[in-house]
């Protein structure tokens, strides 16, 4: 399975939201099954917190873990990176990064770590706004969610 995620803010911070493009593919990398997710908040957020509850929502999504191989591509290199090693050495030193401060949205990492609990997941980076297919499309449904959730503020 491959997952490609994706936040927008409308402003930094302000309104945001999330795109999340699930493709199955059966064994021989075929494509099975297509879903697109899309969300949005309209209390000011921000593009990294968008990005990181893009991970979380898509992995929440899928209900019981399994053993199955979920690959997560983002374009925010910061979520590959603390998944891939930098969580645990942060919550080692006491939820301090290397230069002693609080990684920022713990709160996020936090429920990310939880989301992705007893799966085989792989998180990995993509180009942003390079042309990759898939990864576009993440970012179509984030910007469109921004968008109603900026609406949504005007109101």
């Amino acid at each position: 399975m491959e997952i490609y995620t994706d936040g927008s803010c409308i402003g930094n911070p302000g309104p945001g939201g999330y795109g999340i493009l699930t493709l199955r593919l059966s064994a021989d990398g075929r494509l099975v099954k297509r879903r697109e997710r899309k969300g949005h908040e309209v209390a000011p957020t921000t593009n990294i917190r968008m990005e990181m509850t893009a991970a979380c929502v898509a992995l929440e999504q899928l209900g019981s873990p399994t053993t199955e191989q979920v690959t997560i591509f983002c374009d925010a290199n910061l979520i590959p990176n603390a998944m891939n090693g930098w969580l645990e050495k942060w919550k080692a030193n006491g939820w301090k990064k290397s230069d002693g401060k609080a990684p920022d949205n713990r709160d996020l990492w936090e429920r990310l770590e939880q989301a992705a609990e007893g799966r085989n997941v792989v998180f990995a980076w993509v180009r942003g706004h390079n042309g990759t297919e898939h990864n576009e499309r993440a970012d179509k449904l984030a910007y469109a969610a921004a968008r109603k959730a900026e609406e949504m503020s005007a109101r």
